[in-house]
């Protein structure tokens, strides 16, 4: 008998990868972005792709109720369109995570730098990254309980800091920062609220290990709603307080930690600045986690090679998966910038929803009603409001990034019809004397 995966996540465990999966890089990083392109304005944006990307959770939090297995957007866009579709939204969401993890860890040496200056650029930053990713690989390869376990100490290691940023910031806020309030051109604003997306995006991430999950149907939904409601709060604060206390906050590399060096001095940079190594770390030990959980799931359907899918007799964990995800994570990270491959996982996220709230509308007609799954107001209100808004942010992308996009949505159609040709030939092996 084949090994399986193990139903080891609970409710708390599911929690804390959502909200590691949100709070990573951005909210250390994009402040200062924000301030550029929208001055006065920024948490008027935050709280706009709040908005957005809350309603777009209700959807995933319908559709993650009618299943128990893994794979998130692809598994639903797999069932509602059929496999080539399936494949195409398995692909791109495994590239957001991919891509993700790359962003992530280009703000680490970033951030880094700031305590010791050689960690953030040459060699020695791409030692630094190299044994980052390395560790990361080894506890998830080592079982998902460890993996988990990483999640939830990082979450909290995340979470104290910002909350003294919060809460000794907030009585630092001088009302001449924020005042008067100016709105910029609409290019600028859907500009930032495009790399928003990347900040607020990661929810979507505990849908994955659906089937290392105590209860899904129940927890995950559950899971969805407690991560975005704390999150939207959280970012909110945070670009108010430091755009309330900072008046050099669009110039800094290090918007967090130099704001909050300006109202408590040199400590409260370092407390920022390790906040944000934790952070960081943290959201890439969840990337490890799910990542590698789509390939599994994609070769489970038999739409990868079947060594994806083998699960080790003794971690219980899809080895080959991860180790694979490790590697292309890894190079993604030693050869881009934070802000590319933000731009480009957003634009992917953004796929992914899309296809995700078409899902949600063509599985409600398809799959008989059930009482226990979770249900979203408005019936197909929210789900088309969703897709608008979500095409409307995608329009916001430059030509650079949306030809980045076509050419990873062409290298997907490439991998399947590979895959599919592969699969046919070894069937006819199989089926001659």
């Amino acid at each position: 008998m084949e090994p399986k995966l193990l139903r080891a996540l609970g409710p708390l465990d599911l929690t804390a990868i959502g909200i590691n999966g949100v709070i990573g890089a951005g909210i250390f990083v994009l402040p200062a972005t924000v301030a550029q392109l929208l001055g006065t304005a920024g948490p008027a944006a935050y709280l706009f792709s709040g908005i957005v990307v809350f309603l777009i959770a209700l959807c995933f939090a319908e559709i993650g109720s009618y299943f128990t297995v893994a794979g998130g957007p692809y598994l639903y866009a797999r069932e509602a369109f059929g496999p080539f579709i399936g494949f195409q939204v398995g692909w791109i969401t495994w590239l957001v995570r991919a891509t993700s993890t790359g962003a992530v860890s280009n703000a680490f040496t970033t951030y880094l730098g700031y305590l010791w200056p050689a960690a953030a650029h040459g060699l020695t930053q791409a030692i630094i990254l190299t044994g980052v990713l390395l560790f990361l690989m080894l506890v998830n390869l080592l079982g998902v309980r460890y993996g988990a376990w990483l999640v939830n100490f990082f979450t909290v290691g995340k979470l104290l800091p910002l909350a003294i940023f919060m809460g000794v910031g907030i009585f630092s806020i001088q009302a001449k920062n924020l005042l008067p309030l100016t709105w910029p051109a609409t290019h600028r604003f859907g500009e930032a609220a495009l790399l928003l997306i990347f900040a607020y995006g990661g929810f979507e991430i505990l849908t994955i290990p659906a089937e290392e999950v105590d209860n899904p149907r129940y927890n995950v939904p559950k899971a969805i709603l407690a991560t975005m409601t704390l999150v939207t709060i959280v970012y909110v604060s945070i670009q108010l307080v430091a755009s309330g206390t900072f008046p050099g906050l669009a110039q800094s590399k290090t918007p967090l930690a130099s704001a909050c060096a300006h109202f408590m001095g040199p400590l409260g940079g370092t407390l920022i600045t390790l906040g944000a190594l934790i952070s960081t770390t943290g959201t890439n030990s969840g990337l490890m986690l799910a990542g590698p959980r789509l390939t599994y799931a994609l070769a489970q359907h038999r739409q990868l090679p079947a060594v994806f899918g083998q699960v080790h007799s003794r971690f219980r964990t899809p080895y080959f998966s991860i180790l694979f995800y490790a590697m292309v994570a890894l190079g993604l990270t030693l050869s881009g910038t934070f802000v590319q491959l933000a731009a480009l996982s957003a634009i992917a996220r953004l796929v992914q929803y899309i296809a995700t709230c078409l899902a949600l509308l063509r599985l409600r007609k398809r799959m008989l009603p059930d009482e226990a799954r979770f249900q979203i107001p408005f019936a197909n209100e929210i789900p088309l409001v969703c897709i608008i808004l979500s095409l409307w942010l995608l329009f916001q992308s430059t030509f650079n990034q949306v030809m980045m996009s076509l050419g990873a949505l062409a290298l997907g159609c490439f991998l399947y019809f590979l895959n599919f040709l592969g699969g046919n030939r070894f069937r006819k092996k199989q089926a001659s004397p």
